[in-house]
C-alpha cells in the first residue's frame, strides 16, 4: 500500500493552538499521530510525507522516524528547509526530495499548492493549508487536519481523480 501524508510538525507547540488541534500539548499530540500512523501503516507499505515534518532536534526526529511504520520519503516543506536533505536522511526517511514530485505520470506531490490550471493534465496532492481546501478538480490537500490525523491511502484518496489512460 502507498500512503500520503503532510504536516504532523512534531514538537510543534504552537500548531495546536494555530490550527485548533485536539491534544492538550506536544506530548500528546505526538504519541497519537505515532499511534494513528501505526494503526494505518504496516512496515511494508510506502508512505509521503509532503513536508512539515517536526521542529525536533536530530535525536527527537530519529526517535520519531523509529517508530513509525513503513518507508517513509519525505518532500520537504517550508519548515523542513531549515535543515538539509542529508540532515533528513540520517533521521531515517528512505528517501528525501528538495522538490515536488510527479507519481504516476499524473499526480504533482507537493508541500504547498503548485499553480494549477485547467490546460494541465495533473492532479496536486499537498498539504501545508492545514483546514483550508482549494479547488477539488485539481488539488487534494493531505494535511493531517484533513485526514483525521492519519496516513490516507493514495488509491482511496485518488479514486474518482484517476485520469490514466487504460
Amino acid at each position: 500500500m502507498v500512503y500520503v501524508y503532510s504536516d504532523p510538525h512534531y514538537y510543534h507547540k504552537n500548531i495546536i493552538k494555530y490550527t485548533d488541534r485536539p491534544f492538550k500539548d506536544v506530548e500528546e499530540m505526538n504519541s497519537e499521530l505515532i499511534k494513528r500512523w501505526n494503526n494505518t501503516v504496516s512496515k511494508e507499505d510506502k508512505v509521503f510525507i509532503l513536508g512539515d515534518f517536526g521542529f525536533g532536534n536530530q535525536e527527537q526526529m530519529k526517535e520519531i522516524v523509529s517508530r513509525l511504520n513503513g518507508y517513509i520519503v519525505l518532500i520537504m516543506g517550508n519548515h523542513d528547509r531549515h535543515k538539509t536533505a542529508k540532515w533528513w536522511r540520517e533521521c531515517g526517511f528512505f528517501q528525501v526530495s528538495e522538490y515536488p514530485i510527479i507519481y504516476r505520470d499524473f499526480y504533482i506531490l507537493s508541500h504547498e499548492p503548485v499553480f494549477m490550471n485547467s490546460h494541465m493534465p495533473y492532479l496536486n496532492i499537498h498539504g501545508h493549508k492545514h483546514h483550508i481546501s482549494m479547488d477539488k478538480d485539481y488539488y487534494v490537500n493531505v494535511s493531517v487536519e484533513k485526514t483525521d490525523y492519519k496516513p490516507v491511502s493514495f488509491d482511496e484518496l485518488v479514486s474518482g481523480y484517476n485520469m490514466e489512460e487504460e
